[in-house]
């Protein structure tokens, strides 16, 4: 028995064929796109138009009393942008604008890391310390906790390894 995979475009749904160029489109932002961003597939003449649709965009962000002390993210033309600006055109005025400085990605406190001495961690793989408590959680509840690493595609946890076994102080064997 033989299998044949056929690829077809998101776009249009014709089958890719062998010689077509196939081209690669990530959407980032659509206001239809809930789950973060996604990727499609298409012949490459099913996007040529793409280009030609652009638009100049000026994507702001607006710090006031509206947004509970969040941003709020508008995207405009950049001619209805530019239109903002009476005093001196905004060319100019972006020239001369403070900078500022991209956010760094915050570092993890100690809430963000996980506690492997709770039965929703324990057993996980981790590179610290085993505490006693996730040692002994690990002990009492193997059959538990090996259930959920299973169901998470991960390891599980074998006393008969000597290494499991010295990490959650199973007996040696």
């Amino acid at each position: 028995m033989g299998r044949k995979t056929v690829h077809v475009s998101d776009f249009s749904g014709k089958v890719l064929q062998s010689d077509d160029e196939v081209v690669r489109v990530v959407v980032l932002e659509h206001p239809d796109l809930v789950a973060g961003p996604v990727q499609l597939e298409a012949r490459s003449v099913e996007v040529e138009s793409i280009d030609d649709a652009s638009l100049d965009v000026a994507v702001v962000e607006i710090y006031d009393s509206h947004g509970g002390g969040e941003p709020r993210r508008v995207v405009l033309t950049a001619s209805e942008f530019d239109a903002l600006a009476t005093d001196v055109p905004m060319a100019q005025l972006l020239k001369t604008a403070e900078r500022i400085k991209p956010a760094r990605a915050a570092k993890k406190t100690a809430a963000d890391r996980l506690d492997y001495a709770t039965l929703e961690h324990a057993g996980k793989p981790h590179r610290g310390k085993t505490t006693e408590e996730e040692a002994q959680l690990v002990r009492e509840h193997l059959d538990e906790i090996n259930k959920r690493l299973a169901d998470e595609g991960i390891r599980q946890i074998d006393p008969a390894d000597p290494e499991h076994a010295a990490r959650y102080g199973f007996p040696v064997q």
